[in-house]
């Protein structure tokens, strides 16, 4: 049976932790999309934990964490990683990566870099972790897949210098900047290949048998689906595709496996990066005090550390994302920052060009949003480690209540903290 995990909004959901806690009763964990420009916080038993590129469930002994070959695989950073687990006292775990998984290379990360700093004021707010060259190059079929590596020296190299000298005339004559040397390349793909080869497997085949044994097996995504490149934001979008359906291709696994669509929703919005945020505080002062708040350590970017906007909980963004994701149930976490205010603001609407409505739009109409609030009455007390939902008092089940109402998916956990146990099992009302 297969699980996918995944974010129904910008990311930043607290997908890390709902893995973390699944992977209890998991046997296989799979990254299916993404790389190392966002991060899952995870605090447990261990430590506290930011994952970039591994798996969430990299804290069990008992499960394998695989690395799809939807990624964009930084294997230095992988490596970084897994030495971080171990020097926290977490066992090795158990780790393998698709040989269709494609490689981010150094250049990817300069031509991020770059192609940024040309943008200048239009810029597109990227971490600068390679991720849109990468996709880029895979889709213009310049990439390096991970099987790759293990082809000739001499074919490897012709490739190398193929590719090379596509880029260089980029560097030269649009960015200004120095040229590669291929042979500096083609000796990076080399280490590359000592360091990936003992996680190596073909993965597709390894999921396959899974299934047929009758594993449990998670799929974790990365972002959330409104950082989707087709039913995002866009352009202010990811690279790859954040959705659940995407899963089934970045895993190689039948779509029809995927029986169980987790969305993990935030009690309140949060967001890295540009593009359009309906609900965004923009009183500054407001802003930093739920985002000092919020999160365990507040809302700063768990990759590049910089302040995340922030934002009321918005049910049409919301509901439009677990609708896209093709949700079957919601996970509602850190809902235990809100216990400051005396009421919370919640976006019902959007009012635009003098109507409201409760759908999401495309880009050009979300731009021209103003949102319709609605006020409901806070709590006014700290509620972490409250362990049965009928416990919590009665203004943050009203506050749960309400937000299941509105976006129309049944809630069947509430995280009402950092740890691994501040979680409630709740029996939903839809």
């Amino acid at each position: 049976m297969i699980k996918a995990i995944v974010g129904a909004n910008w990311g930043d959901e607290g997908k890390g932790k709902i893995t973390d806690m699944l992977s209890k009763d998991a046997d296989i964990i799979v990254r299916f999309q993404g790389g190392s420009n966002a991060g899952h916080t995870i605090k447990n038993n261990y430590g506290k934990f930011a994952l970039h590129m591994l798996p969430s469930g990299v804290f069990y002994d008992h499960t394998t964490s695989i690395l799809g070959n939807g990624v964009a695989l930084n294997i230095p950073y992988m490596l970084r990683e897994l030495k971080e687990l171990e020097e926290g006292g977490v066992p090795t775990p158990n780790i393998l990566v698709s040989d269709r998984a494609q490689i981010l290379m150094p250049y990817h990360i300069l031509f991020d870099q770059y192609e940024e700093e040309r943008l200048g004021g239009k810029a597109f707010g990227s971490t600068k972790s390679g991720i849109a060259p990468f996709y880029s190059d895979k889709y213009s079929k310049i990439g390096f897949q991970v099987q790759e590596l293990f082809m000739s020296d001499e074919d490897l190299l012709e490739k190398v210098e193929r590719v090379v000298l596509q880029k260089n005339i980029l560097l030269k004559h649009l960015y200004n900047k120095p040229e590669l040397n291929p042979n500096e390349v083609f000796a990076t793909l080399k280490e590359y290949r000592e360091m990936i080869e003992p996680y190596v497997c073909d993965i597709s085949l390894y999921l396959d048998d899974a299934l047929k044994e009758g594993k449990t097996i998670l799929l974790e995504g990365q972002l959330g689906a409104l950082k989707d490149p087709d039913h995002g934001i866009y352009p202010m979008v990811t690279s790859s595709s954040t959705l659940a359906s995407y899963g089934a291709i970045g895993a190689g696994v039948p779509a029809y496996e995927i029986k169980e669509i987790m969305t993990v929703v935030k009690a309140y919005s949060s967001a890295v990066g540009g593009g359009a945020f309906v609900s965004e505080i923009l009183d500054e002062h407001e802003a930093e005090e739920l985002r000092k708040r919020g999160g365990d350590g507040g809302e700063y970017g768990a990759t590049t550390g910089r302040p995340r906007r922030v934002g009321w909980f918005d049910a049409v963004a919301t509901k439009y994302g677990c609708m896209i994701q093709g949700t079957t149930e919601v996970a509602f976490t850190v809902l235990d920052p809100l216990g400051y205010l005396d009421e919370i603001p919640v976006c019902v609407g959007y009012e635009i060009d003098g109507e409201i409505t409760d759908r999401f739009p495309c880009t050009s109409k979300l731009e021209k949003a103003k949102p319709v609030l609605k006020k409901l009455p806070g709590w006014k007390c700290d509620i972490t480690g409250i362990k049965e939902f009928d416990k919590l008092p009665v203004e943050a089940q009203n506050y749960v209540n309400e937000v299941e109402k509105l976006i129309g998916f049944p809630i069947t956990y509430v995280s009402n903290g950092p740890g691994r146990d501040d979680i409630i099992k709740r029996a939903p009302l839809l």
